[in-house]
């Protein structure tokens, strides 16, 4: 499975581009696979690519055998994009070998993203930022994702003017090893066993607790700053003119799918309906706002879904009329949130 070498940045392809996917093992890097085959990516080649300890094991993808390799510097020679998804460490170490080798990396990490010069994209709100790249293009923050899908549209029309968001996120944000965890600690609850806690220090199931990220001397952990900063840096906003943004991030015994509630003040006033029409328009957005049924979105609704779930759309009673909008907002953190966004950005690349 080879493939000549081609630049994704070009429109007149020969071949299709040769793939490697490091993390392969992964959450993320089996979602990277799924979304592939499901959205049927052209490739020339495809190479999945992972730490010693998983080099050799075999991977099903379309009908076909493929084995692991083991990362490596020179793991990239005649790759044309590599979607990564092994940890910030592995990012700053291995990306700018792929760059190197002529690859265009689409990093899932924090590595990079608040890099100056390299493209921070949500493909629904700043596909132009990718023209920009120099090889590394970063995938935005899984809660940042969500939330911009279902925030930008009144951003567009309206301008948003300070946005408070408390999250609600599923073990999938930890990775395969804290949704296992998840599953096996509620086993041993209900059986009354003493929880098994290597991932979190505390008790996952039955319970829910501040978001495991580190705590910064202000009091915000760095998953809250993270939605912060990115935000500014996609919606390409400058000191002295960027949205006020708070953040409060929780972990909750949900074991995929993140959930966000978002309360909006806005420039200009939006009424109910016209904020649903700006969603109901909106690429990669669904709505779930049936008051009537009392249905609104649900981890369960967007888990393994394209889309994010928007509801409880509605004006917020302690601002002047039209000037506030509250959401409740769901999206898959593995698929939206991490491997179907870099693989956007990867078709993307190939227009």
């Amino acid at each position: 499975m080879t493939a000549a070498r081609t630049q994704p940045t070009t429109s007149n392809r020969t071949s299709q581009p040769t793939v490697a996917i490091v993390g392969a093992t992964g959450a993320v890097g089996q979602e990277f696979l799924r979304v592939l085959e499901q959205r049927g990516f052209p490739m020339g080649g495809l190479r999945l690519l992972a730490s010693a300890r998983s080099a050799g094991k075999t991977v099903d993808f379309k009908g076909q055998t493929l084995a692991i390799e083991e990362l490596t510097e020179q793991s990239f020679q005649g790759v044309d994009i590599a979607l990564f998804s092994a940890g910030g460490s592995i990012s700053k170490k291995y990306a700018p070998a792929a760059v190197q080798a002529g690859a265009v990396v689409v990093d899932n990490s924090s590595a990079f993203r608040m890099i100056d010069g390299i493209p921070l994209v949500v493909p629904e709100v700043n596909p132009e930022d990718i023209a920009k790249h120099k090889g590394i293009i970063a995938n935005p923050n899984c809660s940042t994702i969500i939330m911009l899908l279902a925030v930008t549209p009144s951003q567009r029309a309206v301008g948003v003017k300070r946005m408070v968001v408390s999250t609600y996120q599923a073990a999938s944000g930890a990775g395969a090893a804290a949704m296992a965890e998840l599953e096996q600690q509620t086993r041993e609850v209900l059986a009354g066993q003493k929880p098994t806690c290597n991932i979190f220090r505390q008790q996952y199931a039955f319970n829910l607790f501040s978001h495991n990220s580190d705590m910064q001397p202000n009091g915000y952990n760095q998953e809250e700053l993270k939605m912060v900063h990115e935000t500014h840096k996609i919606w390409s906003q400058q000191p002295g003119q960027q949205t006020a943004i708070t953040a409060t991030c929780i972990r909750v015994p949900v074991m995929r799918a993140h959930a966000e509630s978002i309360n909006l003040t806005l420039n200009k006033p939006l009424t109910e309906e016209q904020a649903r029409i700006l969603l109901n328009n909106a690429p990669g957005v669904s709505l779930i706002d049936d008051r009537e049924n009392n249905r609104f979105p649900t981890p369960l609704d967007a888990s393994h879904a394209d889309d994010v779930y928007v509801g409880r759309i509605r004006h917020d009673m302690s601002q002047p009329q039209g000037y506030g909008l509250d959401l409740f907002v769901c999206g898959d953190q593995v698929r939206k949130g991490a491997a179907l966004n870099a693989v956007q950005i990867a078709e993307l690349l190939l227009k």
